[in-house]
């Protein structure tokens, strides 16, 4: 699934290219998670303001409303200055005056939603309960360690969840607790003010790398523009099982919590 740095990767490869531009038409193909909640000619003559990200949503901010995008398990935006044909995953299709923008999602998971306002009920049910943003001067240490000490589940559990910080997915919550010298499975109301200093700092400093990386690229991610991501050749735990830690030797563990694997080194993690 793409996590933030995908996520942030992905806006910054189109939103400057389709700023200014005019919408010519909209195309949904097949059902995505949710309904697009308009009609797809309500949306032709508007014009593009910015392109924004909150946690894993982008929203497109329009003259009049915004779309909210996700882009799911699978999903992936590109955006090209000629108009290609329809490919058989291509759900939804927007041509601009600068070029089109297609989601691509063979699993539909992603979402296309259309909302008056960031205030409409259909964007605070998306966004509302979202917790502060990683990279952004919101992401407040003090408010951090609060929220930590409010869940007695395994901090990386807590970390996925979202409504502590966002976008802290599986691939960057891993590298994040081993900078932060912190186990995974440690329950979140455990940890004392240092430790939660140090893994804000570590959160920071892991998506921001990742970031300038181009994200990660597992399987088929890829930015707006084409580009593969390549933080995944410096990753310092994640997929590593098996594999000696790269600062003391030992060999690095996985195990599975809630369904996804989480990696880490004994030594460098001890509690």
């Amino acid at each position: 699934m793409p996590e933030l740095p995908e996520v942030e990767v992905t806006r910054l490869s189109f939103a400057n290219a389709i700023a200014g531009a005019k919408v010519l038409s909209v195309r949904m193909g097949k059902a995505l998670r949710w309904p697009l909640g308009c009609s797809v000619d309500q949306l032709a003559g508007r014009s593009v303001l910015a392109v924004r990200r909150r946690g894993k949503y982008l929203l497109i901010d329009l003259d009049r409303g915004l779309l909210l995008l996700h882009l799911g398990m699978s999903g992936s935006l590109s955006f090209a200055r000629q108009r290609a044909p329809a490919g058989t995953h291509d759900h939804f299709e927007m041509v601009t005056t600068h070029g089109t923008l297609k989601l691509n999602d063979p699993r539909r998971f992603g979402a296309v939603v259309y909302a008056d306002s960031q205030d409409a009920p259909e964007a605070r049910k998306l966004l509302g309960k979202l917790g502060m943003e990683p990279l952004s001067t919101d992401f407040d240490v003090t408010q951090f360690h609060a929220g930590l000490k409010r869940r007695k589940a395994a901090v990386k559990q807590v970390l996925l969840a979202g409504d502590v910080v966002v976008g802290v997915g599986n691939i960057y919550a891993s590298e994040a607790l081993f900078m932060a010298g912190i186990r995974p499975t440690l329950s979140a109301t455990r940890l004392s003010r240092a430790r939660v200093a140090r893994l804000h700092a570590a959160i920071q400093d892991v998506l921001a790398r990742a970031v300038a990386k181009g994200g990660s690229t597992l399987r088929d991610f890829s930015s707006a523009s084409g580009e593969a991501g390549y933080f995944q050749l410096d990753a310092m735990v994640y997929g590593r099982a098996g594999q000696p830690c790269r600062v003391c030797g030992t060999p690095i563990k996985s195990l599975r919590q809630g369904q996804r694997s989480t990696f880490y080194c004994l030594h460098c993690q001890k509690s």
